[in-house]
């Protein structure tokens, strides 16, 4: 019987007593991309820092690798990329690989020595994502989509089982976050890599995640796109026409006949659409 990724149950979470998060239900199977999208303020990077056990939930019970997450010990089984860059002064001390090495680092017990293993896991984690070049640069002194790399890198080192990603592509450019993403879904499709991504982007989540937690302090809806495309309460609480975007549709008939360009749910951005993707159903 297989267990699942993460298993949330009847999760609270209250600061200054008052509900950022409000019973949640839901739980990750291996193999899962899970796009978590919702408004500002919803509570997504709560929720995320309650999974990495930053934060400790008031009431409810997280579960990750079928274990509580007070006991859970192997954490080199999940990578972590934070929302933005923690490399602000052009003096920090160290170079990218001696930032992507960090990842391997997290495993070991004292003394943390790096062994011929541990070596090649970063350099072919720096040659997949195309830095192997920039390993001997300061990493103060790289641009801010260059140091998005670097972190990236750094999550992937161990090729965890889950990767929890907070915002990844929001200091890369197109082409590299297009390689970016394609190198997410390989990971996914090839080795059944578990996914949860805090996202805006709605063009770029609908082409590559194969489910949908739209929160709101509460789930307001959890599962496949093709359960959200065909859900009556979807319907009923965002609207015909906010649906189909998450569908990838370019419109949906007025009642002239017509097409309308589709509102936005809440606090998402349009994002790019693959001339493959618009103007059809997600398969």
């Amino acid at each position: 019987m297989s267990v699942d990724v993460l298993d949330i149950r009847d999760l609270t979470f209250r600061y200054n007593g008052v509900d950022v998060l409000q019973d949640l239900r839901f739980s990750v199977e291996t193999g899962d991309y899970v796009g978590l999208v919702g408004p500002n303020g919803s509570g997504k990077t709560t929720l995320i820092r309650l999974l990495l056990g930053l934060l400790e939930a008031g009431q409810g019970e997280i579960r990750l690798f079928g274990r509580p997450i007070g006991e859970f010990r192997d954490w080199t089984r999940i990578g972590y990329l934070p929302q933005k860059t923690a490399f602000v002064t052009p003096r920090f001390p160290a170079t990218v690989r001696e930032i992507v090495a960090l990842g391997r680092l997290a495993g070991k017990r004292f003394p943390k020595i790096l062994g011929r293993t541990d070596r090649e896991a970063v350099q072919r984690v720096l040659e997949r994502l195309d830095i192997a070049d920039l390993q001997d640069r300061p990493v103060g002194e790289l641009s801010g989509g260059q140091q998005q790399r670097v972190l990236i890198a750094r999550a992937l080192v161990n090729d965890p089982d889950l990767l929890i990603l907070d915002e990844p592509a929001s200091a890369l450019d197109p082409e590299v976050r297009d390689r970016f993403f394609q190198l997410l879904a390989d990971l996914n499709t090839e080795r059944r890599v578990s996914i949860v991504m805090v996202t805006h982007d709605l063009g770029t989540i609908g082409r590559y995640s194969s489910k949908l937690l739209y929160l709101d302090k509460r789930i307001v809806f959890y599962g496949t796109y093709e359960e959200f495309c065909h859900s009556e309460d979807v319907t009923r609480i965002f609207g015909a026409f906010a649906q189909h975007v998450i569908c990838h549709r370019h419109g949906a008939p007025t009642d002239g006949g017509g097409l309308t360009p589709n509102p936005l749910l809440p606090g998402m951005a349009a994002g790019p659409c693959g001339e493959d993707r618009c103007g059809e159903e997600r398969k």
